[in-house]
């Protein structure tokens, strides 16, 4: 008679250790051809969660951080105990050793607009626009070094490496365009983050930005570049087409025999997306039949703010083409606003290289009725500290920070949140890193919550965990 025993811990994975297997391999079988899925569409316009506020957006990116105290955030208090030690507890700062005292403002403060809000002299065209803007006091991130809060700022984290806001933004909405890129950056800085700032991370690789140019070049050469590869004049269209056939035919059974890999079918799909953008790319970066008073509003009739102003008159151009979001960023062969020293002399000229092109991009989006359904967002990664560093500089304060949105559904003409009374940690509505993507995907028309991306077993979002839709900014 044989009697029959429970099977054993160690028997049942030694029977079953092939089932393990399938299930795993069925689990990454399922996420493959859920990738090569959306890498096939991946540029169709999908419905958002809800009706959105904003259709696009338009992120002008201040590179090294600047200072709100000195322009956007007037703290009385720094004037009256200037030269004073800070009274309460410093936070870790990135030079330690160079921390000095309480130092005010050296530019005075006036209340602008209907709307009566505080700017610094230092803009003095933004603050015309004053009754245009939502003017955030009280932003919060994590990263006390121009890397890690770059990162967090453009992707959620800096932690690991995640998809940038804007490729979230087309793997949720899609683009109207499909002859442009859905995401385009602007003379994107190539250090601290690089293409990692407009980059898909796990999710298909045509959701990537397109870089025109970097930060380091002229405008000029960026302008020479991408024309000169986009409409090629040795070869027709005709021909380009039908080399563009044959290559397709060749990467279709290329694979086939790697089982339809994602990430060549996102190579594949950006051959494709080359040549239809030679129909309208080159048009999209001409200017020059744009109006002289355009380009004037814009200042690219004068040397200081030629870079960036045709930069905002390149992203109001795209933005109107269809394309879904556009990063433009003032950086160079340094961080523009990274001033441990020589504040006095260096916050002045750079406000002066990027105050009139940013007033000319609000004001033209404005008078063409495109303020209504196009966010704009102006920040650095960080604020400075309200005490100085050395003689006459100011450290990174990742702890309260002021940015600044305009259109889009925003509540024109506001202030919102506030730091403390040295302008060094937020304390009223605090808008932690976060919070302002949650903020931005609804005015985009989607819920941060719902908008997840299944990989590596979870789901993952840019929230993360986190993030909380700032409903008092809403108009």
């Amino acid at each position: 008679m044989l009697i029959e025993r429970p099977l054993s811990r160690r028997a049942l994975l030694r029977r079953t250790a092939l089932g393990f297997g399938s299930l795993g391999l069925y689990g990454l079988l399922a996420e493959r051809s859920s990738l090569l899925a959306e890498t096939a569409g991946s540029l169709a316009i999908r419905a958002p969660h809800f009706a959105p506020r904003a259709k696009r957006v338009i992120f002008l990116f201040m590179h090294g951080g600047v200072s709100h105290v000195d322009t956007f955030d007037p703290k009385p208090r720094l004037k009256q105990d200037n030269g004073k030690p800070l009274p309460i507890k410093r936070e870790l700062t990135f030079n330690e050793k160079g921390a000095g005292a309480l130092m005010q403002s050296p530019w005075e403060f006036s209340r602008r607009g209907q709307s009566g809000i505080p700017v610094s002299e230092l803009f003095p065209e933004v603050g015309n626009c004053a009754d245009d803007l939502c003017v955030v006091r009280s932003m919060v991130g994590d990263g006390v070094d121009h890397g890690a809060a770059m990162l967090q700022l453009f992707t959620g984290t800096f932690s690991f490496t995640r998809p940038s806001i804007g490729a979230w933004t087309l793997y949720g909405l899609g683009t109207e365009n499909q002859n442009l890129p859905g995401f385009i950056t602007i003379k994107p800085t190539q250090w601290q983050g690089g293409d990692k700032l407009f980059g898909t991370s796990f999710l298909p690789g045509s959701y990537q930005g397109t870089a025109i140019g970097s930060s380091s070049m002229r405008v000029d050469d960026v302008l020479a570049e991408p024309i000169a590869h986009l409409a090629p004049s040795d070869v027709t269209t005709d021909e380009q087409r039908y080399e563009l056939d044959l290559l397709s035919q060749m990467n279709a059974r290329h694979t086939e025999e790697r089982r339809h890999d994602p990430n060549l079918e996102a190579r594949i799909h950006a051959f494709e997306l080359g040549f239809r953008m030679q129909m309208e790319a080159p048009e999209a970066l001409d200017i020059s039949r744009e109006p002289e008073s355009t380009k004037k509003l814009y200042g690219l009739d004068q040397d200081v703010t030629r870079d960036f102003g045709w930069q905002c008159l390149m992203a109001r151009r795209l933005a109107e083409r269809g394309v879904r979001v556009v990063q433009c960023t003032h950086s160079g062969v340094e961080e523009k606003w990274d001033h441990h020293g020589d504040i006095l002399r260096l916050h002045p000229l750079r406000a002066r290289e990027v105050d009139k092109p940013i007033a000319g991009l609000i004001k033209d989006l404005k008078s063409r009725g495109m303020l209504e359904d196009a966010l704009v967002v102006w920040s650095g990664e960080f604020g400075r500290t309200p005490f100085s560093e050395g003689a006459d500089g100011r450290d990174h304060n990742p702890y309260g920070f002021s940015l600044f949105m305009a259109g889009g559904g925003v509540k024109a003409g506001s202030t919102y949140g506030a730091t403390d009374e040295f302008g060094y940690h937020a304390v009223e509505d605090r808008m932690h890193i976060p919070d302002l993507h949650a903020t931005v995907l609804h005015l985009m028309g989607m819920d941060h919550e719902r908008l997840t991306y299944h990989y590596g077993g979870r789901d993952f979002r840019l929230t993360d965990v986190h993030g909380v839709v700032a409903k008092k900014i809403l108009a």
